[in-house]
């Protein structure tokens, strides 16, 4: 059965509230980075190289977090591999998490929609 943008997106919105619990029991402190990106944003990311036009953030299925352990913020992708592979483990066949680790944005988190990661 395929699910609704709206319906994807409440998914989304459940299993980054299971990141942010984990992120918290494992002693790390989050806070938002990128949760919505204005299409004119990702255009203009994607000619600059940052990003594509069709990001998932603008369509609120991928989020950045800034993330932090005893006030430190910790920017390094590796910083967030736990948290990734905990994120991966997430997907589920309607859903399927994809983590920015796997491709050089370690604070991007985000869900499969229409072929994009």
């Amino acid at each position: 059965m395929r699910m609704t943008l709206q319906e994807k997106q409440a998914v989304f919105c459940r299993l980054i509230a299971s990141l942010i619990h984990e992120a918290w029991k494992r002693g790390y402190t989050l806070t938002f980075g990128e949760a919505w990106r204005p299409p004119e944003t990702a255009a203009l990311y994607a000619k600059q190289g940052r990003g594509i036009k069709n990001s998932l953030h603008t369509q609120r299925l991928a989020i950045d977090f800034n993330l932090f352990r005893n006030g430190k913020w910790l920017t390094k992708a590796d910083d967030f591999e736990g948290l990734g592979l905990f994120w991966e483990s997430l997907s589920t066949p309607e859903a399927k998490c994809a983590w920015g680790g796997r491709f050089g944005d370690g604070n991007h988190f985000s869900i499969f929609h229409n072929g994009i990661k």
